[in-house]
């Protein structure tokens, strides 16, 4: 209860010291004081805890009323001296503006980054310095942001080129950079530093204050009451949901109050979850903590004094106005810069922001983030300063990283996230690293952080507990920073740098050596692994520093001295490693083709061997770098070369090679995935570069200082094939056919690699360094070698090349003869003897002798394939030796040694008498080609080398004969080619003959089929109706008869393939249909939805704001096939969700299938009836006399059916006039149903679908308004597609898919009989009230004005329900007479309709028409001004009646060209074929086609005497005038199409329009994920807790909400930070589909990962918009969703 009273008391207490209060005197008083430190914490003292912190809520809005009032502008009068907006003002005056940009970035802000001007890929520009920027024309990469960045625009370090944006440009005048605190007074520089020291200080001191009951001495409060918080911190161990459900029990609120919490703890770092005395908040604490502390550590929770909350809360107030009033002038900025940097009392490292940074992981996140801005904005943003605070960094490193390690927030929340802004400045970072050490000491620190190790020092990362998984994540990041300082290379070296460099290139080397040799594998024998070996940390931490290895390799080649010294080192280390290894491994010597070598006995499938060889890869990249910079023959006295041991050198490497060929062999699948996924990544594009790539370099650099035949002796030992080659009798394969099967098959394998391994030691020369090359032509290998796998996008492309772009290894085994190679360079010049040695000739010929037996698997076809690369490539080098050897004299003589046969025993023939005898074997076909090329070029060195001995040199000779054989190969593929064309040609010409052969003889067959085809589907029908063009008419009596052979329609039941005639009294045939709610053509999105019971649908308003669609996939099936189909899908279904409950993309509780041809999603099924057959009598009344009988009609009607409901007992109508029906109308006449029972069931089954998904209610068929739901539905889908046709521009009959034409004759046909099964009375009354719309009609009430309703919706359901009355009728009246005099009658309202929404003309020129229309214009200004009279102030005067007459045309096309589809699906009656192209015809083509006069208004000229009451009627409506006038816009005809919202043409506009977009619900934050509506231009905040609301009992998200107001459950958006369209029906279906947005290259970019820039693809948009306005959306999501099943699992309604 106190705590409530002193509630009501502050207010009014702090109001009358409020009053009394004046800033100006504080100021003034603390300028007299001679301890201003104590004066300003007493008046903090008082004054805090009175405005923070006095309710259960933390920041009400009067704190931030007060606290700039009592507290910070007694600050600013102290600081300024005077009036603060005048002193400020005037500061910000004379500051002269700084050139850095500095604009810190929000979450998802664009930035923009240039590939070719950034120094480093960090740099990065805000989007308004980039487009006033010159990167904007170069090729840029844009990102979004994840928030704490800043903007790099005008820090010269940062950009290579264009460092300044147009408003950051510095001016010429002040190009002497001068102090900024010259221009201010000293008086003022004193009261800043003292103002900036106590604050500073007093903000530090209280966001680091661990007490959580007392305060700091000084500020003491002077009344302390008994209220404490119940403080909640964030964790990243905790989730929402495990939050939300322990504040729940704790605290008793809600789950949306929890949420609200959770929300906020997540947002901010902290929340006060309870406020009270102690003990109520200790018990809050005690349930909390219990709660959360099962399995992980608990949630941290403080309980906290009021006054200490209130101050801590103030002091993030303080820093933020430290953080403003440092914008005005660089001079405040430099003294608070000096104020955080100052030493303090207890010397190194005592400032206040050495304070804040070492206290950083215990503070709370809105505490870190509110600092880390002010630093941002003050030190980082002085350059002075800048330098000060990095080197203050750098002395705290080490502490700063084991908080981090320690700590579990995100690095964005950290301090050490800061690094990024320092260690990327190249001259900040040299200097840390000649000042501080830094590079020794990130690596020093790393190594700290990674203590397992094994006996022999390495890494050892066996059975990582999640804890050390979690440190080893965060441990990380130190790479990251050490990435950072090595990002740019120096380009002047000092010996400082030097010497400082190679300190940290030795630490370097301590942390390769821990990796030496780490995770080795051992080949399991006999049992399968048992367990997994852990091998993901280790390759994890290879991937990490792969950018570090590189750039080391990079930095040492800038310096020959440092690039010796490392050189030395690595190889001092690489010995070292090596000391360990070698001991134990017994001697051996082997010999082969004359030649021996000494060398130890080893075998990779028995022993230890292991993937991680940094130190010989590293020495490998420097050993190519000796080549390249050609310090190997500058200064060979200082290397040491000699001291190589190139044996030591390549085993390793070597065993890591022959370790994958045996993977690849088969001989290691017992060691389980762990090792084929090392043996992967080694490979892979990520790691390959320091991986693959150095051990390959590491042979050639091995190779080339051994004798070839030593080294290829050495290699077979390792691969385990010594003992093949090396029999004296290999040649005949040493008779293996007792060995294994799968012994041999390892060594062909074996084989193979071993030969391709040579291929690739003498091949691979595309590396600068190894071979004479740029890296263009690395890259441009590269590129080649990717597109000869397959055809790639640009992406597929760029993420299958290494990052900086290097080389691909692989070859295309193609038979193709090898390309010429780049020159090695000179350490590795000596590779090329490998190809000539005698080691090597034995192994070829070997392989040679064994492919002349065809049988036995002795040797395999990819082995002889690389045996005859190698032999071919032995020739070409020879080529390029004799065509370059006119100076040097090369001894490279392969031809000379391939034609040389065995020694004096064995006699073996040489290998090119092998190849000449292969040549001609018949198992060899496949290798023809290749040997063939290689004798003839064989032939050809031969004559060159005769020749140049003679003559000189020439090349040509070479070349001719190849080319020579080459047209000859031409000649005879053309030949062959021509003889094939030609027997085509015969046999087509034969096919053909037979064909009309067949026909002539089976003629009265074909003429049969033809006259059965039913006219919709036989075009040729359509074209020559049997009666001449002329009389082509669609309605009327006039109109076009269909005769008995064309009424005949057979169709096929897709589901038993029986062939059935559709007739009224057959079994019912059906058409899997789909109906759905739409707004397709609504100009009314505003309108709220109606209440479903109580709306009354009969009346369309001609805003169209929902529509009900009718469409279909086009097949059809017997009606009970469709039923048994349905009811096994629902039973099916019934199972399935016993099983799980996933949505399918279908729901079967809403009546959806799959249709079973085409799986499109459909809800119900449309029955296909025949043409009505009508009975034309000649003598038919005229508009007039059809009128007066109609009227009688009705008089009869209505009184026979209020007489029946006066029976009923409802007597209100006090004698009702009898009406007798006029002759020959019975009343109580019951038609018979001319439809069999399974057509009538089907006509019932799609009139009760449409209405419920119309209206959505429950199905009852009994219903009254089920058929007027049936003929809206039916005019609805004509006016779309009618619609489409126009946007399309194609003509409006014959372009339409069939499954769109058979959908629509279908539907026009259900409406003229679906009021069969609906109660007749209804109808009849339906009829009525329509009829009263066009004729007034004293006796029916409501009926709506002549401007609210859809004429053509009206026209549609008068015909459809005009049977109804007809059937009572035996006078002979025709249906076609009424039709025409309904669309006569409904056209004329339709004119007045257009006339009276017309706009005014503006002053144009009046355009002379021709004598052609004067008639129609003089017509149509007379009914104007009819009209106008009749309603004075309503229409403007028009004087021109050429404008009205175009509107009247404009405006009633859509309307004619509807009624004209209507007409022709319902009637049956062809088109003319001036509809089936776009012409200028095509409204004289309407009226003739819809027996109208081509000028409308004879219509109402002819019946003049008969319209005049009608228009006076229309216009004396009670809703007319008012309608005119009211300020809601009229709907104008003819009604514009709907397109989806115009996007802009650059994506960077539509992400920085996201990044301003705040969530609307929860006060001002920024929302995750914006995503904007593609149909009304909306932006919603979609996928998060804050905007979810209620819908139908269910908690959506912000996007499913919005579909159901816009879309009527339908929805496109644009998800603006992923790129992707969303699009969504319902609340459980959805999927994503490409963004209309395309790269450079094409491509789209979801999810923003390349970052290029990208623009705004018009036909892609077009699609998107062609399927919305196809009303093909929900369909698009169902196929998505059957394609793929990961879509269904999502839950599309929270998004």
């Amino acid at each position: 209860m106190a705590a409530a009273e002193t509630d009501r008391e502050a207010p009014s207490a702090l109001c009358s010291e409020f009053l009394h209060f004046s800033a100006k005197d504080t100021a003034a008083k603390w300028l007299q004081t001679s301890n201003l430190p104590k004066e300003v914490y007493q008046h903090l003292a008082c004054y805090v805890p009175k405005i923070y912190c006095l309710g259960p809520n933390l920041n009400p809005q009067n704190e931030d009323l007060l606290a700039p009032l009592l507290l910070q502008s007694p600050l600013e009068w102290y600081l300024c001296g005077e009036e603060p907006s005048v002193g400020l003002a005037k500061l910000e005056q004379n500051n002269q503006p700084s050139q850095l940009c500095g604009h810190v970035f929000k979450v998802g802000e664009p930035t923009y980054s240039c590939r070719e001007c950034a120094a480093d890929p960090t740099c990065v520009l805000c989007m308004q310095c980039f487009l006033g920027s010159v990167h904007k024309e170069h090729r840029y990469r844009m990102t979004t942001s994840g928030g704490g960045g800043f903007c790099d625009c005008g820090d010269t370090e940062a950009w290579k080129k264009g460092p300044y944006c147009q408003k950051h440009e510095p001016n010429i005048s002040d190009s002497s950079q001068k102090d900024p605190l010259a221009n201010m007074s000293e008086e003022m520089i004193a009261r800043t530093y003292n103002v900036f020291s106590i604050i500073l200080k007093y903000a530090v001191d209280m966001l680091t204050w661990d007490k959580e009951d007392e305060l700091p001495e000084g500020l003491e409060p002077p009344v302390r009451g008994d209220t404490y918080y119940c403080m909640l911190f964030n964790d990243e161990v905790h989730t929402y949901e495990q939050v939300i459900y322990t504040l729940q029990k704790a605290v008793n609120c809600t789950q949306k109050e929890a949420v609200s919490f959770a929300t906020i703890v997540d947002r901010d770092g902290r929340k006060s979850v309870r406020f009270g005395d102690f003990q109520f908040c200790e018990q809050a604490k005690s349930v909390i903590v219990r709660n959360t502390s099962r399995q992980t550590k608990p949630l941290r929770v403080q309980v906290m004094h009021s006054s200490v909350v209130a101050h801590q809360c103030f002091a993030l107030k303080a820093l933020t106005w430290l953080g403003q009033i440092i914008r005005y002038s660089d001079a405040l900025r430099r003294i608070l810069c000096q104020v955080g940097l100052q030493r303090g009392p207890e010397g190194d490292n005592s400032s206040l922001v050495d304070t804040l940074m070492l206290c950083d992981s215990k503070m709370w996140k809105g505490a870190r983030n509110v600092y880390h801005q002010l630093f941002m904005s003050s030190l980082l943003m002085d350059s002075k300063y800048k330098k000060r605070f990095a080197i203050q960094f750098a002395k705290n490193y080490e502490c700063l990283q084991s908080d981090y390690v320690k700590d579990d927030h995100d690095r964005e929340f950290s301090v050490t996230d800061l690094s990024v802004q320092m260690f990327t400045v190249p001259s900040l970072a040299r200097m840390l690293i000649t000042e501080e050490n830094l590079m020794t000491t990130i690596i020093c620190t790393f190594m700290d952080h990674l203590r397992h190790r094994d006996l022999q020092g390495h890494f050892q990362f066996e059975r990582y507990t999640a804890q050390q998984a979690f440190k080893f994540r965060r441990v990380q990041s130190l790479i990251g920073d050490l990435k950072y300082v090595l990002i740019s290379r120096p380009t002047e070296w000092t010996d400082q740098l030097r010497e400082k460099y190679l300190e940290g290139f030795d630490a370097f080397l301590e942390l390769l050596k821990c990796m030496q040799g780490m995770d080795p594998v051992v080949r399991q024998v006999g049992q399968h692994i048992e367990m997994e070996p852990e091998w993901e940390a280790a390759f994890t931490l290879q991937m990490k520093l792969t950018h570090i290895i590189s750039m080391m390799q990079e930095w040492c080649a800038s310096d020959e001295r440092v690039l010796i010294e490392a050189y030395k080192k690595c190889l001092s280390a690489l010995t070292h490693c090596h000391s360990g290894f070698t001991d134990g491994e017994q001697p051996i010597t082997l010999c082969m083709c004359g030649h021996s070598v000494d060398t130890i006995r080893y075998c990779v499938s028995q022993e230890k061997v292991s993937i991680h060889l940094p130190v010989s890869r590293l020495l490998a990249g420097l050993h190519a770098l000796l080549s390249k910079t050609e310090v190997a023959y500058r200064f060979p006295e200082q290397l040491p070369l000699s001291e190589l041991s190139p044996p030591m050198l390549i085993e390793h490497p070597l065993r890591c090679l022959i370790l994958c060929a045996q993977v690849h062999a088969g001989m290691w699948r017992r060691n389980g995935f762990s090792l084929v996924n090392q043996i992967y990544y080694y490979h892979n594009v990520k790691c390959r570069v320091e991986m693959f790539d150095k051990d390959l370099i590491m042979l050639q650099a091995g190779a080339s200082m051994m004798d070839p035949n030593h080294f290829l002796m050495i290699m077979l030992s390792r691969f385990e094939l010594y003992h093949i080659f090396s029999s004296a009798d290999c040649r005949k394969r040493y008779s293996r056919e007792n060995a294994n099967k799968d012994v041999l098959q390892q060594n062909n394998t074996l084989i193979e690699e071993m030969l391709h391994l040579v291929i690739m030691i003498v091949g691979e020369r595309y590396t600068s360094g190894v071979g004479q090359v740029e890296s263009s032509d690395e890259t441009r290998r590269e590129i080649v070698h990717q597109l000869c796998i397959r055809p790639m996008a640009h992406s597929e492309l760029v993420k299958a090349l290494p990052e900086n772009v290097s080389q691909l290894k692989h070859y295309a085994n193609t038979v193709l003869p090898p390309p010429v190679l780049p020159r090695f360079g000179p350490l590795f010049a000596s590779l090329v003897n490998m190809l000539q040695c005698d080691v090597l000739l034995g192994i070829l010929g070997a392989v040679l002798q064994w492919a002349m037996e065809p049988s036995g698997g002795h040797w395999s076809e990819s082995m002889l394939q690389r045996v005859l690369h190698l032999i071919g490539m032995g020739l070409v080098e020879e080529q390029q030796h004799l065509i370059g050897s006119a100076d040097d004299d090369t001894n490279f003589s392969f031809t000379l040694k391939i034609s040389r046969p065995g020694e004096a025993p064995a006699n073996t023939p040489s290998i090119l008498a092998l190849l000449e005898t292969l040549q001609n074997a018949p198992h060899l076909e496949v290798h023809k080609d290749m040997i063939r090329w290689i004798l003839k070029t064989v032939a050809n060195i031969k004559t060159t080398r005769v020749c140049t001995a003679s003559a000189p040199p020439s090349d040509s000779s070479g070349h001719s004969q190849e080319e020579m054989v080459r047209d000859k190969d031409k000649a005879e593929r053309k030949r062959k080619a021509e003889m094939a064309r030609l027997r085509r040609e015969k046999i087509m010409a034969q096919m053909s003959e037979m064909q009309r052969h067949f026909i002539n003889e089976n003629k009265e067959l074909f003429q049969q089929s033809l006259e059965e085809l039913d006219p919709s589907t036989s075009s040729t029908l359509e074209h020559s109706p049997s009666s001449c063009d002329s009389t082509l008419v669609c309605v009327g009596p006039r109109r076009w008869c269909a005769g008995g052979s064309e009424r005949r329609q057979m169709v096929t039941c897709i589901l038993c393939q029986e062939e059935q005639e559709i007739r009224t009294d057959g079994k019912a045939m059906v058409l899997a249909a789909f109906v759905q709610r739409s707004t397709v053509m609504s100009k009314n999105r505003k309108r709220p939805p109606h209440n479903p019971d109580k709306y009354d649908p009969l009346f369309m308003h001609p805003d169209l704001s929902f529509g009900t669609h009718t469409g279909s996939c086009g097949h059809i099936m017997h009606s009970h096939c469709w039923q048994r189909y349905f009811e096994a899908v629902q039973a099916k279904e019934q199972r399935r969700q016993q099983r799980l409950r996933v949505h399918t993309s279908y729901n079967v509780e809403n009546g959806e299938f799959l249709c079973p041809l085409c799986e499109c999603l459909s809800n119900t099924v449309i029955p296909l009836l025949p043409l009505t057959k009508t009975s034309c009598s000649s003598e038919q009344p005229n508009l007039s006399q059809w009128l007066s009988i109609i009227s009688q009609q009705m008089k009869a009607l209505l009184s026979a059916h209020r007489k029946a409901a006066d029976a009923e007992g409802v007597d209100d109508m006090d004698g009702v006039n009898d009406c007798p029906p006029p002759d020959g109308f019975k009343l109580d006449y019951t038609p018979k149903n001319p439809y069999s029972s399974t057509i009538k069931e089907m006509l019932t089954t799609f009139g009760t679908a449409t209405y419920k998904v119309g209206l959505k209610v429950h199905p009852n068929e009994q219903d009254p308004r089920v058929p007027i739901m049936c003929w809206g539905s039916c005019a609805y889908t004509i006016q779309c597609i009618e619609r489409l046709l126009v946007d399309e521009e194609k003509p409006l009959f014959g372009s339409l898919p069939c499954r769109q034409d058979d959908c629509l004759s279908s539907l026009t046909r259900f409406g003229s009989a679906c009021w069969t099964v609906s109660s007749h009375t209804t109808v009849q009354n339906h009829f009525i009230r329509l009829l009263a719309a066009l004729v007034p009609d004293p006796r029916v009430e409501n009926t709506p004005c002549i401007l609210d309703i859809d004429m053509f919706h009206l026209l549609v359901s008068l015909v459809l329900s005009h049977p109804a009355i007809l059937c009572l009728d035996s006078s002979g009246l025709s249906a076609d007479a009424a039709q025409l005099h309904f669309l006569h009658l409904i056209t004329v309202a339709h004119v007045v309709q257009i006339l009276l929404t017309s706009i005014p003309e503006e002053m144009r020129m009046e355009q002379e028409s021709g004598g052609a229309e004067r008639e129609e214009e003089e017509n149509v200004c007379m009914l104007y001004n009819t009209l106008r009279t009749h309603l004075r102030s309503g229409l403007h005067e028009v004087s021109s009646g050429w404008h009205l007459w175009h509107c009247v045309k404009a405006g009633i096309l859509p309307y004619l060209r509807a009624a004209a589809l209507f007409f022709h699906y319902l009637n049956g009656a062809p088109a003319p074929p001036e509809f089936h192209t776009l012409g200028a015809g095509e409204w004289e083509a309407l009226c003739g086609y819809l027996c109208l006069p081509s000028n409308l208004l004879q219509l109402y000229y002819n019946n003049q005497e008969l319209m005049e009451p009608l228009l006076h009627g229309w216009c004396s409506h009670p809703g007319v005038l008012p309608g005119l006038q009211s300020s809601v816009a009229l709907i104008r005809f003819p009604r514009e199409s709907n397109h989806l919202i115009e996007l802009p043409g650059d994506y960077s506009a539509l992400i920085n329009q996201a990044s301003s977009f705040t969530c609307p619900k929860s006060g001002g934050d920024k929302s995750r994920a914006p995503t904007l509506c593609l149909v009304c231009g909306a932006m919603l905040c979609s996928q998060s807790y804050c905007c979810q609301t209620e819908l139908e009992g269910e908690d959506v998200g912000a996007c499913t909400a919005h579909t159901f107001a816009c879309g009527a459950g339908v929805g496109i958006f644009l998800r603006v930070r992923e790129s992707q369209v969303l699009f969504l029906a319902g609340k459980t279906k959805g999927c994503f589909y490409a963004p209309p947005y395309l790269d450079d290259y094409g491509e789209t970019d979801q999810g923003l990962r390349r970052g290029n820039p990208l623009h705004l693809c018009q036909e892609r948009y077009r699609k998107v918009q062609k399927l919305w306005r196809q009303h093909s959306i929900t369909e698009e999501i169902g196929h998505a969703q059957e394609a793929n099943q990961t879509l269904v699992g999502i839950d599309w309604q929270h998004l």
